[in-house]
């Protein structure tokens, strides 16, 4: 082969490659075209005074315009105008030292609103010259972060100005963060970790590690009462336990809300002191409404201890050594009296007294008993019969004795009234039912003139009143009394005949 050919091969051979390297770079040049056009974030090229010289496709999603709509406009035009001042401020710096940055900002769309950018720029120099040929920008929209980065900002700022107690917790459950109120409080330092066990007392801190935080890891969130404990003593706090889920939270992340009760528990104990001052006034005005009652249980012991006493006295007198034989019939006679008349004595007492409730299970056949022996008397001078009706197997009811006994002697004594008002009026009936799973209601019904429909709505009002001597405190109390025990008492809607009150209490077993 000759020189020539020789040399007309290489050269052939040449040309092949060099094709094919532009083939290649072709590919990889529509490649990369290919990658800007499908990108969801905006590719586009500036001259040095930010004239578009390329746009994607992306522009048309991002800001509504078509890639050529932008071609020969400068991005300066379309920038907000508080956002533009920085951006050239930073201009030299970043033309001419660092040539890349990265910004955020906000840039006009064709509708007219902004759209908050988030772009990465690098300018492009002359290999030889130094000088400026372009700068080529990758922006993407992150209206979305800025919206949620201010939400958190703004929650931020009202968990730090808030007077509850917020306390954050890592996995090893020691407060690495808390609010200005909970640092302020429990002179808490800004950035060292505080154990739970210098805030809580260390009954609620047995109930957070035993009971909340498993049950927070399982339903996401916990709240209920607990004591924290601080400088000047213990502090009763409302706590919400939140258990951090949000996509990227570590596990393990708790946030704790403690809203201080003190002031809410001490009105709560200033009521309930009012409450057992008002009802231990009740008592003492039906005890005097029962006076000739009490009379009446207290005559009748002492008339009957006059008698064996004299009897045994005139036996003495007329045989002065009589057998002890003799005198033991009236002696025991003598001693039974006594004990009946100091029981009288210590259950008016106990229904007198001042004292706090205390809800126990209890029969209440016992108490009704110890009611009716209040009113018996106030019955018979009125020649109304008083007729109980309670099944022998109700099961033992939850309340405290004497409050529920107040209660009953309140309705009695209101059905004793009624009934005269009417002159045929005869009987008040006291019975009791199986009203629901674990319920009993008591019912005392009268044969009165029933409460009229226009008063059945504020009867339990406290001061009302259709009796001119009434203090229209009984009804109001007692409704009070029951709702403490977890009961209730309401005035029937429909009754044969007067008028009907249920008294509801919860039963020790299914009723």
């Amino acid at each position: 082969m000759s020189v020539s050919a020789d040399r007309a091969a290489a050269l052939a051979a040449k040309v092949a490659a060099l094709e094919a390297r532009n083939a290649a770079l072709e590919e990889e040049k529509r490649h990369y075209q290919w990658l800007a056009e499908s990108t969801t974030d905006l590719i586009s090229r500036h001259a040095r005074d930010g004239t578009f010289l390329y746009a994607s496709q992306a522009a048309r999603e991002l800001l509504g315009y078509e890639p050529d709509e932008l071609i020969g406009v400068s991005a300066y035009q379309l920038f907000h105008p508080a956002d533009l001042s920085d951006l050239l401020n930073k201009s030299p710096r970043v033309y001419y030292h660092d040539g890349f940055y990265q910004q955020t900002y906000r840039f006009r769309a064709k509708a007219g609103h902004y759209v908050w950018f988030e772009t990465t720029s690098r300018t492009r120099r002359d290999a030889e010259t130094g000088e400026l040929i372009d700068i080529l920008c990758v922006s993407r929209d992150v209206g979305r972060r800025i919206e949620a980065e201010a939400t958190r900002e703004r929650l931020a700022q009202v968990v730090e100005s808030t007077t509850d107690y917020v306390l954050f917790l890592g996995p090893n459950l020691r407060v690495f963060s808390a609010n200005e109120a909970a640092r302020r409080c429990f002179a808490l330092p800004n950035e060292a970790s505080t154990a739970l066990s210098e805030l809580y007392q260390a009954e609620s801190l047995c109930l957070l590690n035993e009971v909340v935080f498993p049950a927070v890891e399982r339903y996401g969130s916990w709240s209920g009462e607990l004591e924290m404990r601080t400088a000047s003593g213990s502090v009763p706090v409302l706590s919400v336990v939140l258990a951090h889920r949000s996509r990227g939270a570590e596990p393990g992340h708790y946030a704790l809300v403690n809203r201080d009760i003190s002031a809410r528990k001490a009105a709560e104990s200033q009521a309930r002191r009012h409450q057992e001052q008002i009802a231990h006034a009740n008592r003492l005005a039906a005890a005097g409404e029962l006076a000739s009652n009490i009379a009446h249980e207290l005559n009748q012991p002492l008339g009957a201890i006059a008698n064996y006493t004299s009897g045994a006295l005139l036996k003495c007198q007329q045989q002065p050594t009589p057998l002890a034989s003799e005198l033991q019939l009236p002696l025991e006679r003598i001693d039974e009296q006594v004990q009946r008349l100091a029981q009288r004595l210590r259950h008016l007492r106990s229904f007198v007294r001042k004292r706090s409730h205390h809800v126990r299970p209890l029969a209440l056949a016992e108490v009704v008993a110890a009611a009716c022996r209040l009113c018996e008397w106030q019955y018979q001078q009125a020649s109304i019969e008083l007729v109980v009706r309670l099944p022998d197997t109700l099961p033992r009811v939850y309340a405290d004795p004497i409050a529920l006994e107040q209660v009953i002697v309140n309705l009695l004594l209101n059905a004793l009234t009624a009934s005269r008002r009417v002159n045929d009026a005869k009987v008040v009936f006291m019975s009791a039912r199986r009203s629901g799973q674990r319920q009993i209601t008591l019912s005392v019904e009268d044969e009165g003139p029933g409460v009229e429909k226009a008063h059945q709505q504020t009867i339990f009002d406290a001061f009302f009143t259709t009796r001119e001597e009434g203090l229209g405190m009984g009804l109001a109390i007692s409704r009070t009394l029951m709702e403490s025990m977890g009961g209730a008492l309401s005035l029937r809607d429909e009754s044969a005949r007067g008028a009907c009150f249920d008294v509801s209490l919860r039963t020790e077993t299914d009723a």
